[in-house]
Formats: structure tokens, C-alpha cells, sequence
């Protein structure tokens, strides 16, 4: 795909959303970079996008907490220009949409964590969308699956990378739940992607 630049990329993108889309993206950071390649994908992180004021807004997990990101910042922060929305199959119905609302104001300012722990009561970018979707909609999105499983099932990931990020004692029995396993979801469609 021929590169644009980001004005001209959030245009485009904001002329085809719906409420509750899915939007991946990559980090510009050297260690999202590595998270993503150790997990499969070359998107390190996820949100979701609703409508406020007239204006499309991503809920994101990110540091330090879930917070409401303009859709411009939101791409501005990608990798040259990596993005992918996604949609649910079968469409939200208005209700689910209100919920998802709801559910996002309830979680606003929950702390980030990244110890990527599933069971905390903090929260991540991929457990973020899993959890809102479930119970909004009753769709769990994504695999959740122990660190050892995750290394396991991809052979190009090093486990020197998270002996780094668990300061040399990895909890391998740890649950978690990666953006790569959401952006791979048969339950989801691709509406828009300028990678690959």
C-alpha cells in the first residue's frame, strides 16, 4: 500500500468506522516492537472506537490507565502508519453499543498493568477489549493462555526477552491475552488495513 501521511490516514479511516470497532496498531518502541515479534504479529497493541461530540475517540489500556484517545493521537503513535480496524461479523445491535458505553466509563482510570496478568485487577490493552466485549456483547475476543503456552506456540519468540521484562523470574503459569490472538479472531473482519 502506498504510504500516506497521518492527517491523511485518520481521514480515511474516520470516513468508514462504526461504533465498537476494533483498531490495532504498533508502537513505536523498540520494546513493543520485540513484544509484538515474540507473540506473533506485528501489532503491539488494541482499542476499540466510539463516537463523543461528534468525534471518533479510541478506549485504550495504556500507560498509566484506560483512558479515551482522539482518533488522530491514536494513529499519530502507530508505526509508520500501521493500522487495522476490525469488525464483529455480527453487527452490534444499539443496545450493545450503549454498553459498551457504559462499561467504558466504569473503567476509566484503572491502572495499567505490565506484568500483562490477566487475573489483576488491573488491566492491559487486548484484556481491556476482551472483557468490555464480553460482557457487552457476549463475545470473548482473543485466546487467553499461560506465558509458557505463548512461547511455546511461537517458535520465533525468545524467552530471553521476558526473563528481561520479569527481571529474570518469568511466571510462566501466568495467564494472558495478546493483541496478536485478538487480530487473528474468526469472529472478526477486516474494514480497513494499510499492513500487508
Amino acid at each position: 500500500m502506498k504510504k500516506i501521511n497521518n492527517d491523511q490516514l485518520s481521514a480515511q479511516v474516520n470516513n468508514l468506522l462504526k461504533e465498537g470497532d476494533i483498531i490495532f496498531s504498533s508502537i513505536d518502541l523498540l520494546v513493543c516492537r520485540q513484544v509484538a515479534r515474540e507473540t506473533g504479529s506485528w501489532s503491539s497493541h488494541v482499542g476499540f472506537v466510539l463516537k463523543e461530540n461528534n468525534q471518533w475517540m479510541v478506549v485504550e489500556s495504556k500507560v498509566p490507565f484506560v483512558c479515551k484517545t482522539p482518533l488522530r493521537k491514536f494513529i499519530q503513535r502507530t508505526r509508520d502508519g500501521q493500522i487495522m480496524v476490525r469488525r464483529l461479523k455480527q453487527p452490534l445491535t444499539e443496545q450493545q453499543v450503549g454498553k459498551l458505553k457504559q462499561l467504558t466509563e466504569k473503567h476509566i482510570g484503572k491502572l495499567y498493568h505490565s506484568g500483562f496478568d490477566f487475573d489483576s485487577d488491573r488491566l492491559f490493552c487486548s484484556k481491556l477489549v476482551y472483557l468490555i466485549y464480553k460482557e457487552a456483547a457476549g463475545v470473548k475476543l482473543g485466546q487467553i493462555l499461560t506465558l509458557e503456552t505463548l512461547i511455546n506456540q511461537n517458535p520465533q519468540a525468545s524467552s530471553g526477552l521476558w526473563y528481561l521484562w520479569y527481571f529474570g523470574s518469568v511466571p510462566w503459569q501466568r495467564r494472558t491475552l495478546t493483541p496478536a490472538s485478538q487480530i487473528n479472531d474468526p469472529q472478526l473482519i477486516t474494514v480497513y488495513s494499510t499492513v500487508g
